[in-house]
């Protein structure tokens, strides 16, 4: 508590607010249960359902619906045909399954690094490390902001790369007038609970290649197919099915969907809370010299999934860290997304080491995830505010 008491005494908060969190109503339950008193729990028609819910939403020909983003991420890159000995640029500020899955299929993961302003994945590093070996380009929406499509689906068009979408943050976001989920030749989504909807887990992936869709479909529900015109097993017998792949068992649950079907009802107003949220954060801290936030990607109509700011550590008598602490203990629930991937052991045992994108390492050393949520009041988002000026203005530089 000695944090506070340098601070100036009480916390901001008596009680504390977590970055993110779900928001489940009596309709979810209700789904939920509905599906519990049916007879499929799992492999039934909610399944279905939900994948053309997603087709309308990301404006898609086909969405395979499976068991987490991670799940979909790894079917992704099994269908666009990454092996051993490809490559695959990636960003690093990101979660570690938007490179890990590049990794399951033997392929090599190349980091590109970010633009400085909208802290995206960079179209002209993108451009520096493409090789003979590239194969596809894997562009995420970091904090649910597109990132520049215009440019970057041009370079994948050019050099005949496939671009998969990590969209885990960015559902609801429009690109020049275009959803998520129509833009990139697979668009990737994830129902983790402190995302936009939650589905508890899950994800999806989105297409408009009827090829790509048939090859998801195999690769996450075991390699097996229950009709096939040259049936090479028993042509007539009702129980026919075979294997004609090694595919994984990535299959969603009717509980899931159901959930998640009742999630998507609520999504233009989780957005538009989230959105409203994001302004108050803008209004109220765009001016701090202290802070540098985000730069709207142009074209992109962001639900935003993060709230993310950085702090300028010229202009405080403090690092990250105390800023960190002193948030904490005024109960305001900060975090950091994300640690660069190949600054973790796993990586650099493989041999990546830090320098490879000073973008990326600059701007993970000093920034900060502010909560945002749609179960946070107009209080809520105040005390964060009162909280982060409190701080920064404790700290800063005479």
């Amino acid at each position: 508590m000695e944090k506070l008491a340098i601070l100036g005494g009480a916390p901001v908060r008596e009680t504390f607010l977590s970055y993110g969190r779900q928001f489940i109503d009596e309709d979810d339950i209700r789904s939920v249960t509905e599906v519990l008193k049916s007879d499929f729990l799992t492999c039934g028609p909610k399944v279905s359902e939900l994948e053309s819910a997603l087709c309308r939403i990301g404006g898609a020909k086909y969405a395979t619906a499976v068991s987490s983003g991670t799940a979909a991420l790894h079917c992704a890159c099994l269908a666009a045909g990454i092996g051993p000995g490809d490559e695959v640029i990636v960003p690093p500020i990101t979660f570690a399954a938007s490179a890990n899955c590049v990794l399951y299929c033997g392929a090599t993961p190349v980091f590109a690094d970010i633009d400085p302003d909208t802290w995206e994945i960079s179209p002209e590093e993108i451009e520096k490390k493409i090789t003979s070996k590239t194969k596809a380009v894997i562009a995420v929406d970091y904090t649910g902001q597109a990132c520049d499509y215009s440019a970057i689906v041009q370079i994948c068009k050019v050099k005949g790369l496939v671009l998969i979408e990590d969209a885990a943050h960015s559902i609801g976001t429009r690109y020049f007038g275009k959803p998520v989920g129509s833009i990139a030749d697979m668009t990737v989504f994830s129902f983790h609970p402190v995302k936009t909807v939650t589905a508890g887990e899950g994800g999806a992936i989105l297409t408009h290649s009827q090829e790509l869709h048939e090859k998801l479909q195999l690769f996450s529900k075991h390699g097996i197919i229950h009709n096939n015109e040259s049936y090479t097993l028993e042509q007539e017998s009702p129980w026919y099915y075979e294997q004609i792949k090694l595919g994984y068992n990535y299959r969603i649950t009717d509980i899931q969907c159901a959930l998640l079907l009742s999630q998507l009802e609520k999504l233009d107003r989780f957005a538009a809370r989230r959105r409203e949220i994001t302004q108050t954060y803008r209004d109220a801290l765009g001016a701090q010299r202290a802070l540098t936030l985000q730069q709207e990607t142009p074209g992109s109509d962001t639900v935003r999934h993060l709230f993310v700011v950085r702090i300028n550590a010229q202009k405080l008598k403090a690092g990250r860290r105390e800023i960190f602490d002193a948030l904490r203990a005024e109960n305001i629930g900060v975090h950091v997304h994300y640690i660069p991937v190949y600054f973790f052991p796993y990586y650099r045992a493989l041999g990546y080491a830090p320098g490879l994108c000073p973008q990326a390492e600059a701007l993970y050393a000093e920034i900060l995830t502010l909560p945002l949520h749609y179960s946070m009041t107009d209080a809520d988002v105040s005390d964060v505010v009162a909280a982060l000026l409190k701080v920064i203005g404790y700290y800063k530089k005479d």
